[in-house]
């Protein structure tokens, strides 16, 4: 095996271990089940990316309606 292959292996061993059980080890501190505490944080990562959407579209619709309503006139003959 070549360095970069066992450096490579290395690292993957080094995430799977230290990683991946971070909600796992967070579950055992809270005295929750595992599964609850992965299921919060899918919901809570979709909630925030709506809510980010939502105020996306929102400002989107409001700079859009000023755009209408303030339209600029190139001279004062346009009136």
């Amino acid at each position: 095996m070549s360095t970069s292959g066992r450096f490579d292996y290395k690292l993957k061993y080094f995430f799977e271990k230290n990683g991946f059980n971070v909600l796992s080890r967070l579950a055992d501190r809270l005295g929750m089940r595992a599964s609850n505490v992965r299921l919060f944080f899918i919901y809570i990562t979709f909630v925030t990316a709506g809510l980010s959407f939502g105020v996306y579209l929102t400002l989107h619709f409001l700079l859009k309606l000023k755009d209408m309503i303030y339209t600029k006139r190139s001279s004062v003959f346009d009136l």
